[in-house]
Formats: structure tokens, C-alpha cells, sequence
């Protein structure tokens, strides 16, 4: 599992069985959509795994985060993750 951060500071999050080859596949254009539109991109963190069904599970988990979760997680803030969990409901 993989977090791309593109050219617009957004993020992408992907999966693979070959880090470099999708990699060099964003970097030329001929990645996802979503990167064909904001190279380049930089690779800012990634997990390894021992099935890609393993990978591809935390890949869906983590595109479902707010960037600012996605964030703590890049910069190693594992301590703040729980914390931005929780939904703020304006309170």
C-alpha cells in the first residue's frame, strides 16, 4: 500500500505487488487518472504486506481518511490517529 502526494498537495492512495514498476507508471502519466492530472507525484509513504489482498484491504481503509489523518500517518503521528477518527458533529 501506497500514498502518493501529487502536485495540487492532495493525496493518492494505491495498491501493489511492484512499488517501483507503479510507481514509474504514475511518474510517466500512465498511472490512475486521479495522478495523470496532478503530476508529478511523489511517494511520501508506504506499508508493505505479505498478500496484496492484505494491501489492497488497508489501501481502501486509508482512502477513506481525511487528509488530515492521512497526514499524521505520512509524518509517523500515530499517537494522533484515534483522535481524528472522531467525527466532529459541530459541537
Amino acid at each position: 500500500m501506497y500514498i502518493l502526494k501529487c502536485s495540487d498537495d492532495t493525496f493518492y492512495t494505491g495498491s501493489t505487488i511492484d512499488l517501483q514498476r507503479r510507481l514509474k507508471q504514475h511518474q510517466q502519466g500512465a498511472g490512475a487518472n486521479y495522478t495523470q492530472k496532478r503530476l508529478p507525484v511523489e511517494l511520501v509513504y508506504h506499508e508493505v504486506f505479505p498478500r496484496i489482498d492484505h494491501a489492497f484491504y488497508r489501501e481502501k481503509q486509508v482512502q477513506n481518511w481525511s487528509q488530515k489523518k492521512k497526514e499524521a500517518l505520512i509524518n509517523g503521528n500515530f499517537q494522533d490517529l484515534p483522535q481524528l477518527s472522531k467525527k466532529d458533529f459541530g459541537r
